[in-house]
């Protein structure tokens, strides 16, 4: 299953963020695999798109950073699937 995280830096805490990410640990835990990952132009947080089937392998990867972020993360699901689900709602 995919699921889409958004971060936010908390007050004064992108330069701690920077250190921690160059450093390596940005990487995902293991049972999940990093799709992408997008950093916002004017440095207010970004967004990353995730694979797992072990949504407890994210809210571990989240705690590594809830000290410098604020994350919200959501399942998601591509145009085909969102697609079928509207087409059979609303085609009638």
């Amino acid at each position: 299953m995919k699921f889409m995280s958004t971060w936010t830096f908390q007050g004064g805490m992108i330069p701690d963020a920077a250190t921690r990410f160059l450093a390596g640990e940005g990487t995902p835990d293991p049972g999940t695999t990093l799709l992408g990952r997008w950093h916002n132009a004017d440095l207010s947080g970004g967004f990353a798109l995730y694979e797992t089937n072990d949504p407890a392998a994210l809210y571990r990867g989240a705690l590594k950073w809830a000290d410098l972020l604020e994350i919200n993360t959501v399942p998601v699901i591509e145009d085909a699937e969102a697609g079928a689900a509207l087409a059979s709602q609303y085609k009638k």
